[in-house]
């Protein structure tokens, strides 16, 4: 593989406007409960009462994620039909639907929950860095929309030399298994 491609989050500057998630949902016409980014929030603490005095000790930080196109793609090992390719160029995962037999495999198989299943078509989608847009040398939609640019993407070491080696955050599964191809700047309260 000449590049692995990767997203990357700048967790402090996420205020979970789900501005990407709506841009990538519009660019798929993806339909209602289909999300191939999505936005969570992550909440918690509590107080301390001194005296008559209350001190808040609460936090909030949110996760925009989507498919990692993993290293070790579980998805692509687990397609009986050898519809979910990890592309030799740039490491992206994409679904190839015209071999898609709408099995679920991958679906289930995903730490992430990356891949959807389209209850019309019978077919599964995900997640393809919008290859359209890369290709017309623009950033993925995700990318573009974010109005406080928490998000980036470029190839993996070159994120990884910049931001650190971080692939994993409070919420999300262990990096280990599948390799994600992702670099997060984590929130102070994620970590």
């Amino acid at each position: 593989m000449a590049k692995q491609i990767a997203f990357y989050v700048e967790q402090k500057f996420c205020v979970g406007c789900k501005t990407c998630q709506v841009a990538c949902k519009d660019k798929h016409d993806l339909k209602v409960g289909q999300l191939y980014r999505r936005v969570s929030e992550t909440a918690g603490g509590g107080f301390e009462i001194k005296g008559a005095t209350v001190i808040p000790a609460v936090y909030a930080f949110w996760t925009s994620i989507s498919c990692n196109h993993c290293g070790q793609p579980v998805c692509v090992e687990n397609c009986p039909v050898g519809a979910v390719q990890k592309q030799a160029a740039d490491g992206i995962v994409y679904i190839d639907q015209e071999k898609c037999v709408g099995c679920r495999k991958c679906v289930k198989s995903c730490p992430y929950g990356a891949p959807q299943y389209n209850r019309e078509t019978r077919k599964t989608g995900k997640c393809d860095f919008c290859r359209d847009e890369l290709a017309a040398g623009k950033p993925p939609v995700c990318v573009a929309a974010c109005p406080l640019r928490a998000l980036d993407y470029g190839p993996l070491n070159v994120l990884q030399r910049k931001y650190g080696k971080a692939n994993e955050t409070k919420g999300l599964p262990a990096g280990g298994q599948t390799q994600p191809a992702l670099v997060i700047a984590p929130h102070r309260d994620a970590l």
